[in-house]
Formats: C-alpha cells, structure tokens, sequence
C-alpha cells in the first residue's frame, strides 16, 4: 500500500512539472527559422520578428485552461 501511495505521488509530482514547462517553455515547435508556441510565433531571418498567435477561439481557450490549471495546482 505504502508503495502505491509513493508511485501515486511521483506521478503527481511528475505531472505538475510537465504543466508548468509546457505552459512556461518558450519554443514548441523549431522549425529552421520558424518557431511556434502557445504564446507567439517568431521567424528570424535577417530582422527576428514575432506576432501573436493566432486568434482562433480554441487557442484562446486552451490558454485561459492551463493558466487556470497551474493557478488551481498550486492551490
């Protein structure tokens, strides 16, 4: 029982650590000059230019989701 109690816990741990990196990391997806994330896209070619991502209404609430989550974990 102890042990199904730890690896229960080590699970939790490892899974708030994913939430916070996959919400706080700064670059999803590299390709070449092109890099993606929740947040912002970014080209650098001559000049590093980023815009915001796009304005669907799924990005917007998959945003809203994890900000609540890492808000709600940390409670």
């Amino acid at each position: 029982m102890l042990l199904l109690l730890l690896g229960i816990i080590v699970l939790h741990v490892t899974v708030l650590v994913l939430l916070f990196v996959s919400t706080i990391v700064s670059q999803w997806l590299v390709n070449g000059e092109h890099t993606a994330d929740l947040w912002q896209n970014c080209t650098s070619g001559s000049v590093f230019h980023c815009v915001a991502s796009s304005s669907n209404e799924w990005l917007q609430s998959v945003q809203a989701m994890m900000i609540l989550s890492v808000i709600f974990s940390v409670l």
